[in-house]
């Protein structure tokens, strides 16, 4: 991924400064701890790294919107978005208590939005059932209610290293053949109490944005993921396309779709074009 990095902590604050000085609306934060285990501990302990980034941030550039991502990948030994039972099996269940905790932890560190995108069936709900107990009932939630199980996830999963060691996630994210699966994930997280939700990926999966936005009323978001981004700057490189034309275009095209806003590593390029 030509361009993006791991940051410390300081080199985030002085990152985000930038950021919100081009006029970025917010950034989104996804943590790599030093150490991972089996039960994603430095996920949900209010010294980990994404908590501590937040705190930093807050304190250091205030006014700056700071959404936090909710899962345990980057945080757990094998890989996946949770519990592992005796059987290689992810424990949907079990997981739930992980995220609400993590998603606590976020709050109470300050992040403004928490955004789950473990895909485990009922994790809106404990969330917000979590928040609300803790005192955090006016944090919103930006649930990832359609995430695709995708090959355009690979750059992001060996920057973050957080790759499954075995198997695959097929069985708790979205089967990329299914569209109408996609509309009631996002219905139920939004009976759940999600405040908003997202389409991830967002080039392939156009039709499925545009069919939410055409049936819910709710803020709708799409991420422009890894891949996207890899495929357009490989064929930058090579001189295959003009960068900055297609990262307009790749932009417009999410947002003709229906997406209100647009997670994409090309935030800050795309924003100087616009400027």
């Amino acid at each position: 991924m030509p361009g993006i990095a791991q940051l410390s902590i300081d080199r985030l604050a002085r990152e985000c400064e930038v950021c919100k000085a081009l006029g970025l609306g917010g950034v989104i934060l996804f943590g790599i701890p030093e150490e991972k285990d089996e039960v994603a501990s430095g996920a949900y302990a209010a010294d980990g790294i994404t908590q501590r980034a937040v705190r930093a941030l807050k304190q250091e550039i205030p006014g700056l919107l700071v959404i936090t991502d909710v899962c345990n990948c980057e945080y757990t030994s094998h890989g996946h978005c949770g519990k592992v039972d005796a059987n290689g099996d992810v424990d949907n269940d079990a997981t739930l208590e992980w995220l609400a905790k993590t998603a606590v932890s976020h709050a109470c560190a300050g992040a403004d939005i928490v955004a789950p995108s473990d895909m485990m069936d009922g994790r809106v709900g404990a969330i917000r059932k979590a928040l609300d107990a803790a005192g955090h009932a006016n944090t919103p939630i930006l649930s990832y209610a359609a995430k695709y199980t995708s090959v355009f996830y690979g750059p992001f999963r060996e920057a973050a290293e957080s790759a499954p060691q075995f198997g695959d996630r097929r069985s708790y994210q979205m089967d990329p053949a299914n569209g109408r699966e996609a509309m009631r994930e996002i219905a139920l997280d939004l009976e759940e109490g999600a405040d908003m939700i997202m389409v991830k990926p967002a080039m392939p999966y156009l039709d499925i944005l545009r069919e939410a936005r055409t049936r819910f009323d709710a803020p709708l978001g799409a991420y422009q993921v890894s891949g996207e981004f890899s495929m357009i700057m490989a064929a930058a490189q090579n001189g295959w396309l003009d960068l900055d034309r297609a990262i307009i275009e790749s932009l417009t095209g999410i947002r003709r779709a229906g997406a209100d806003f647009i997670l994409t590593y090309f935030a800050k390029r795309a924003t100087e074009l616009l400027g």
